[in-house]
């Protein structure tokens, strides 16, 4: 059994929703926190280099004794495992599951982090140290992040899809030559062409050698491989316009799955029109169809296998209740680590 270096307690504490500058009143805030459960830090050995590697965890007591979900929360592009996702961490345990946010190298500005195999392997190592500390249900390993996290996730998908009983990505970016591009203004590269830069050593086209870091740190190149997996992937309409990552990233992931599965992809001119107009000249009924889990009108919705992409009017950001709520229905035995 791997060693338990240090355990910390924790409390996320949410004082502002939504992103917005109008915070929660002190009553609100107390009650707010209160109604989260207290995090401890494992400080977890990399299978790989043999460097701790720091994750926060949460179990409710009868993890101990009986088949408890997993799930395993990813953070974003610019943070690592101390980033405040309070309102997923508040699902998780409303739901009773096992709640892992790992650090998985930190913020993407490191050829360590950023998609590296020792990233992908501190998410497989903190997966196995939950598997000796409570009583993990092997067919309910869920994975989820959010922006970076989403890319992350979509990675493990690709990398590793026997691993996982169901993975919900959001807003991530999936081809990180066409991120950079897209962060690139008249030759100069922008935050985060410059974080991907540090990451992988140089720009696209550097080396032969750094395109194919390229291509292994991008899920768009790896998904074909995902056919058994349910994976989920979300997008607001807006993103790319409001935000920093264009939808188009989603619909690429989704068309690798398809790819993988032969079955028809989405197609370019569709692509088209959803970055550029922000909706589809011809909708299927799918694409019309109501979700009242998700609670945002849908502009396209396709699904291939046991995965489904969908784009909602909203732009960068995350909506736990219907991630959650669509990951709850997916079982499938994952595979334990060798």
């Amino acid at each position: 059994m791997r060693k338990l270096v240090c355990l910390t307690a924790v409390m996320w504490s949410v004082v502002c929703s939504g992103g917005v500058s109008t915070c929660l009143l002190a009553d609100d805030a107390a009650e707010s926190e209160a109604s989260l459960p207290a995090t401890l830090q494992h400080d977890i050995p990399s299978s790989l280099d043999g460097k701790s590697q720091p994750v926060l965890a949460w179990a409710p007591d009868t993890a101990k004794v009986q088949k408890t979900p997993l799930f395993v929360f990813l953070h974003s592009w610019s943070s690592d495992y101390t980033q405040d996702n309070s309102k997923w961490l508040k699902a998780c345990a409303e739901r009773g599951w096992i709640w892992l946010h790992p650090n998985f190298r930190g913020i993407n500005q490191s050829p360590q982090a950023c998609g590296s195999r020792l990233a992908r392997q501190d998410i497989l190592d903190a997966i196995e140290h939950a598997c000796e500390l409570w009583q993990v249900d092997r067919e309910r390993i869920y994975l989820a992040g959010v922006s970076g996290g989403g890319h992350m996730s979509l990675l493990m998908a690709g990398h590793h899809p026997e691993r996982f009983s169901a993975i919900s990505a959001w807003v991530g970016p999936t081809d990180l030559a066409q991120w950079h591009r897209f962060h690139t203004q008249d030759g100069k590269p922008g935050k985060y062409a410059k974080m991907i830069e540090k990451s992988l050593l140089g720009a696209p086209g550097t080396s032969p050698e750094i395109d194919a870091e390229y291509r292994d740190r991008s899920p768009v190149y790896h998904l074909h491989q995902a056919t058994t997996l349910p994976v989920s992937i979300w997008a607001g309409v807006e993103d790319g316009h409001t935000g920093s990552v264009p939808v188009s990233h989603s619909l690429w992931a989704f068309n690798a799955v398809c790819r993988g599965l032969q079955r028809p992809e989405i197609s370019d001119l569709e692509i088209q029109q959803l970055v550029r107009d922000r909706q589809l000249q011809q909708p299927t009924a799918d694409d019309m169809a109501e979700d009242v889990e998700l609670g945002r009108k849908i502009f396209l919705r396709r699904r291939a296998g046991p995965s489904v992409v969908t784009i909602f009017d909203g732009g960068h950001e995350s909506l736990p209740p219907a991630a959650m709520a669509w990951l709850s229905r997916q079982q499938r035995i994952a595979r334990a680590g060798e």
